[in-house]
């Protein structure tokens, strides 16, 4: 804390920059012609990583789960597709993912499912969920397009988690289950993923974490989540140390208490074990 009040005053009487922040609150919330309260530019932006981890966070837990059951799967074939996807995904640099995905996947998959053609003919207006869920409506195919892509890429490190906490669950467990005549799909349904999944929680926790900070990368494909209103903003203001600070405190306070949970959670989880030690 002491160096952090040095470092600020450094900044704030030293370094040759002038702040301002009287730019900063209309970035934030403002009152629109109407008299209306609105969200700043910030602050759409922070619902857009909102909206958009969200969704990376179902699809890739998703992803991760039927990925990680098939890397313990006794058939070679699912195993090899399993790894193939952890392997690729995992040594591909994320943002040559991301434009891979957009410039050449993205763009075809939401063409052939007509979901461009169809956010081309839909107003904010009258499509009030679609807004709700997936912002403004002519964003659609770039938004899409960046949960798919963060999908992907923290499924393949769901994946693994997911294979790990399988794998902890004692052979046991599968031996007396399939003595009691249960099939391997209500194996993992009744027995095995539930002590999976209580064993990675944590660690899934964390990885739920690390997706709304790799959010940001998205910005790169004009997704107007917060990254990329603070480089618009940047350049618009010149603002430069103001809007950067805005950011981090806004990010911050979306992982902050995520990161409280999930120490509170592996403090429960531990009690809870050493009880039955």
């Amino acid at each position: 804390m002491v160096g952090f009040i040095f470092i600020w005053r450094h900044l704030a009487h030293d370094f040759n920059y002038k702040w301002d922040w009287s730019v900063i609150p209309g970035y934030i919330i403002h009152i629109d012609s109407s008299g209306d309260w609105q969200p700043g530019m910030l602050t759409q932006g922070l619902l857009v990583t909102l909206r958009l981890s969200l969704w990376s966070i179902i699809l890739g837990l998703l992803t991760g789960t039927v990925m990680g059951i098939w890397r313990v799967s006794p058939r070679p074939l699912l195993r090899m597709i399993s790894g193939s996807y952890v392997g690729l995904v995992r040594n591909v640099p994320p943002l040559v993912l991301i434009f891979i995905f957009y410039f050449f996947l993205g763009d075809q998959i939401m063409q052939a499912t007509g979901i461009t053609e169809l956010s081309y003919s839909l107003e904010d207006s009258t499509s009030p969920v679609l807004n709700t869920l997936f912002g403004p409506v002519e964003q659609i195919p770039a938004f899409l397009s960046g949960v798919l892509t963060m999908a992907l890429f923290e499924g393949a490190y769901i994946t693994e988690i997911v294979r790990a906490g399988i794998e902890s669950v004692d052979r046991e467990q599968w031996e007396a289950s399939a003595a009691l005549g249960f099939t391997r799909r209500n194996q993992l349904i009744h027995i095995i993923l539930p002590q999976a999944f209580s064993c990675s929680l944590p660690p899934l926790a964390g990885q739920f974490i690390s997706t709304i900070k790799d959010s940001s990368i998205v910005s790169v494909i004009s997704i107007q989540e917060l990254t990329f209103a603070g480089q618009e903003l940047m350049s618009a203001t010149y603002r430069t140390f103001e809007i950067w600070t805005v950011v981090i405190l806004m990010y911050f306070i979306l992982t902050f208490p995520c990161s409280i949970a999930v120490r509170e959670l592996e403090k429960k989880m531990n009690n809870h074990r050493s009880q039955n030690h």
